[in-house]
């Protein structure tokens, strides 16, 4: 008999995965058996406050090791937050275990990282994704048609996108996300994934053919050896004269917005990474026209407001549930979507591009 249920253990108490455990809760094709810790008292700590907000209908076991938890036999797939520095080792452990992976951002610390984690999965033949919602968000497809419809935005010339939050001092002090050992790619992994990986999907998977990156800001808290990114901008150059510029922070205020240029319009996303609260998920595209009359210069807004019915989290709908809902439908298909661990690596291969290029003092790097 076909199996229904996706069968979900959670490697590393880390806040994020709170997300994912509702997001579980709700998928309606999963259940979680486990979460794993170092510390079995953290990991029966977490579970407890989880379950005492959102009720799983088991609850989970926790284990004292990230070791027992892959070593059982009732765990399909795992949720992998654990910190970029350690993670690509768990990644190769829990597919050598025969565990399918969804796996937190950004993957590795370099493309040789998700290269060996991608062939670990193929030769273990386990599915790889990595946890980027906003691939999952019903607003996709329709962005995709009014991109595609050759009228509302004609031809791609230009993508830009911010995404950015205020690190307080307590962050800039404590949080993993500013430890090179931990987190080294910073704000450029954190953040920047995320502009990457929107410009990449604009352009159908294309990828730029040079890059030329910036470290604008640089910080390291007092364990740290090395100073990681905290403030960085690229812009990534496409052969047909295509261009995307992303800016990522952790030094200035919340902002998480995408723009597509074409030669008939553009549109506006104010949201892409994590939709505003609501029950939709809109974006704008705008055919400004400048009408001059005499001595009347008028410079026209013409917009038109595209939406879909998507709560903005924590419902069967939104972005996060539809991400563990389609992967483990993919589970549950027994047939690997090699596409995910594709646009994965094409993700890395142009932040490693962007990096380098910043190390040279924004030198332009090919991507290769």
């Amino acid at each position: 008999m076909t199996p229904t249920t996706c069968r979900w253990g959670i490697l590393g108490a880390a806040n994020i995965a709170r997300k994912n455990w509702k997001a579980i809760r709700n998928a309606g094709n999963s259940s979680l058996t486990a979460v794993a810790s170092r510390d079995l008292g953290r990991a029966q700590k977490w579970i407890d406050e989880c379950q005492s907000h959102t009720t799983q209908p088991k609850v989970p076991i926790a284990c004292g090791s990230y070791e027992e938890l892959l070593k059982r036999s009732d765990i399909d797939a795992v949720y992998i937050p654990l910190p970029t520095g350690i993670r690509p080792e768990w990644v190769i452990r829990a597919a050598e275990a025969k565990k399918h992976i969804l796996c937190e951002k950004p993957c590795g610390t370099t493309i040789a990282d998700v290269r060996t984690m991608l062939d670990a999965c193929h030769k273990n033949n386990v599915q790889f994704m990595d946890g980027v919602m906003f691939m999952h968000s019903s607003r996709l497809p329709l962005l995709r048609q009014v991109l595609d419809d050759d009228t509302s935005i004609g031809s791609i010339r230009r993508i830009v996108s911010q995404f950015s939050f205020l690190g307080p001092a307590e962050f800039m002090q404590q949080n993993i996300r500013v430890s090179h050992e931990l987190e080294p790619l910073g704000a450029l992994g954190d953040l920047g994934w995320y502009n990457i990986r929107f410009s990449l999907w604009a352009m159908k998977n294309k990828l730029p053919e040079r890059v030329s990156g910036r470290i604008l800001g640089a910080h390291g808290r007092s364990d740290s050896e090395q100073a990681v990114p905290t403030e960085f901008s690229a812009e990534m150059l496409y052969p047909d004269g295509v261009s995307a510029s992303f800016y990522c922070s952790f030094l200035s205020e919340n902002q998480q917005w995408a723009s597509v240029s074409g030669t008939k319009g553009f549109l506006h996303v104010p949201d892409f990474v994590l939709p505003f609260y609501g029950c939709e998920s809109e974006f704008e595209v705008n055919h400004s026209a400048f009408v001059a009359s005499g001595c009347d210069f008028n410079m026209e807004r013409h917009a038109t407001r595209h939406a879909v019915a998507e709560y903005s989290n924590s419902t069967a709908n939104s972005q996060e549930t539809n991400m563990i809902r389609n992967f483990a439908d993919i589970v549950l298909s027994g047939k690997i979507e090699p596409m995910w661990g594709e646009i994965a690596l094409k993700t890395q291969q142009v932040l490693d591009a962007c990096l380098a290029s910043a190390r040279e003092d924004g030198k332009l790097r090919s991507v290769s």
